[in-house]
């Protein structure tokens, strides 16, 4: 299939997401962080009653840990709020237009049934997966240096 056909008709289901890893709002920052650690997982979703009201990833980790941020406090104050999704049903060009947009390297994705519940999370690790596994002639032969713009580029 062609690239560019695949990004747009290719579900992110073939992304290889991950499975959720769900935190209640109330839960201390520092416990989230432990559960990370635990769960070999980047990032975790913050939900009130199933519903996904934030995000809280590795680079919120770092940045709590340089702010010196009271550790005991709950998630809710560190959370991403309201992040940016994708439904179980968008294209894999969809995710990643999304995530180079807002500079994401995860996202959670909600079921197109109900909006607020989240059912996994997409990562850049597994788009990269995707395009190398899928397109690997095309990935491997780009040069590191191009002369054409992005605006030229094809894909993501």
């Amino acid at each position: 299939m062609d690239f560019k056909l695949s990004l747009q008709s290719e579900t992110i289901r073939s992304v290889y997401p991950e499975a959720p890893v769900a935190v209640e709002p109330t839960m201390s920052v520092a416990d989230v962080i432990v559960l990370m650690q635990t769960e070999k997982v980047a990032a975790v979703l913050v939900c009130d009653d199933d519903r996904l009201v934030g995000v809280f990833t590795e680079r919120d980790v770092l940045r709590v840990l340089a702010e010196r941020v009271d550790l005991s406090q709950p998630i809710r104050a560190e959370m991403s709020a309201d992040p940016v999704t994708v439904n179980d049903d968008s294209t894999v060009g969809a995710a990643i237009g999304r995530m180079a947009e807002g500079g994401y390297r995860h996202l959670p994705i909600v079921s197109s049934i109900r909006p607020t519940e989240a059912t996994g999370m997409v990562d850049v690790r597994g788009v990269m997966r995707y395009l190398v596994e899928h397109f690997p002639s095309t990935i491997y032969n780009l040069s590191p240096k191009s002369s054409r713009t992005a605006a030229e580029r094809e894909g993501a």
